[in-house]
């Protein structure tokens, strides 16, 4: 029976801020699912987030205290079963009483202290697992502590970068301090001159994962990495990426409550998309022509999604006939822009200046294609959720848009969406004429199922989660 341990920041239903809380609020159960030998358990901090709700579900389990370099912290745990996991809960008013999940002061040593805390408490609640499966930098010093500080010889480790620009960097002041780590420590953690959490789980962990297979490979190049381009090079030989899925239950168009009319692949349901098209056309003040197509992007609105491209060339777009209504928040620029946009196309395009998941799905479930050419994207969650709302995908080739998005052949009638590859305006206008002129042509349907059919779930990532577990248990 495999024993697997998730640590992680944040977890969907309890306390998220956006991909890796899905992630570890989807993948431990699709695992506990495809394997129901597997014991599976989740540690996140207490975040003040958490609802009452989910609080008065939790039992307690233990208190002890945590050693942090020269500190001895009071440490609670608290426990709640779902879905076939264990989730625990590290306890402290002082570190995840906040109002933010990161970006406070203090965001080194509170998740300092979190690693320590989840090693502490193995012992206490008895428990050691085959596998420490840890994500993205704040759960960095999980791996390199076991390594480095607790003789747990029987406890193999994986390390997840969601996104590798986040790095946890910080300055060698506080190697002892706060990280407590010693000197002996330095060379593991050091990078640039700086101490670099991620690079130090990168050396540590038996295994390197990221959520695609494309990603993986993509920052061994200066271009992709934020500079840590010879660290995972040198570790490439134990560097792999599986692709995220998405929750197939809440992103379901045949049961969602959220949108207007349920519709799924089968022409007879199929119908309903038209319904949910004219429903959004109209809320929005958009003309209810069901020959247009309706071109959607739900995103934050930052240059590396791609946004600068989109200002680059939409008017030539628009002068098309299409429609395009955008989700989003971000930059002020680009906020501004796209409200002046929908001005001077008021009948065309609709920019929604906002962060609203009940209106994405909606728009999700509308549109007949979804625009989103980003710069880089380590897996990207929302061209599989259009393809599931029959959202036709227009992707740049990186990243996981490139694992998971191919480009349509009318020919032989294979592909699930329309795909541009390099990052240039003009090629991606030209991704949205060939998906307008396809949207017009008899091949649309088959395109259209197509995207509808593609098996975005959970439950393929989570069998080839497994395999990865069981070659490090066997290799280490």
């Amino acid at each position: 029976m495999a024993k697997i341990l998730f640590v992680a920041a944040e977890a969907v239903p309890f306390a998220s801020t956006g991909g890796l809380g899905d992630v570890i609020g989807s993948l431990p159960e699709a695992i506990a699912s495809a394997d129901k030998s597997a014991d599976v358990r989740v540690v996140i901090p207490m975040h003040s987030k958490i609802s009452a709700g989910y609080r008065h579900q939790m039992t307690r389990v233990c208190e002890f205290n945590v050693p942090l370099a020269w500190r001895n912290i009071y440490c609670g745990v608290w426990q709640l079963q779902k879905g076939g996991v264990t989730y625990y809960f590290i306890d402290n008013e002082y570190y995840f009483n906040r109002a933010r999940l990161y970006g406070e002061y203090d965001d080194g040593e509170r998740y300092a202290y979190f690693c320590r805390a989840v090693l502490e408490m193995l012992p206490h609640i008895d428990f050691y697992p085959d596998i420490l499966h840890a994500h993205d930098w704040q759960s960095a010093l999980a791996v390199i502590y076991l390594r480095r500080s607790y003789y747990y010889p029987a406890i193999h480790s994986v390390y997840t970068i969601h996104n590798i620009e986040y790095q946890g960097v910080y300055g060698f002041q506080i190697l002892g301090d706060v990280f407590a780590l010693s000197q002996n420590d330095r060379e593991i953690v050091e990078y640039d001159g700086d101490i670099n959490l991620t690079k130090g789980a990168i050396v540590c962990c038996d295994k390197l994962t990221t959520v695609s297979q494309k990603y993986s490979e993509e920052i061994r190049t200066p271009f992709y990495s934020y500079g840590l381009y010879h660290i995972i090079n040198k570790y490439a030989f134990k560097t792999m990426g599986i692709v995220n899925g998405i929750d197939y239950d809440y992103y379901n168009p045949n049961k969602d409550p959220d949108i207007p009319a349920n519709f799924s692949a089968s022409p007879r349901n199929l119908k309903n998309k038209a319904v949910c098209k004219a429903d959004l056309q109209n809320a929005l003040g958009l003309s209810v022509s069901p020959d247009t197509p309706l071109v959607a992007m739900i995103t934050r609105l930052a240059s590396h999604k791609g946004v600068d491209l989109v200002k680059r060339v939409i008017d030539e777009a628009l002068l098309t006939d299409m429609q395009f209504v955008i989700l989003g928040t971000g930059d002020p620029s680009y906020e501004d822009f796209f409200c002046n946009l929908q001005s001077r196309f008021p009948g065309k395009v609709r920019a929604l200046i906002e962060f609203n998941k009940t209106l994405s799905k909606r728009i999700y479930a509308a549109a007949d294609l979804f625009l989103m050419p980003s710069k880089s994207e380590p897996c990207g969650l929302s061209q599989m959720i259009a393809s599931r709302y029959g959202a036709v995908p227009i992707v740049r080739e990186t990243g996981g848009l490139y694992d998971t998005i191919k480009p349509f052949n009318p020919e032989t009638g294979e592909g699930n969406g329309v795909t541009f590859v390099t990052y240039n305006a003009h090629d991606m206008l030209d991704a949205i004429r060939r998906a307008c002129a396809l949207y017009r042509s008899d091949s649309w349907k088959t395109l259209r199922k197509n995207a509808m059919m593609t098996d975005f779930s959970w439950q393929a990532s989570a069998k080839k989660y497994l395999e990865m577990y069981a070659e490090v248990q066997a290799l280490y």
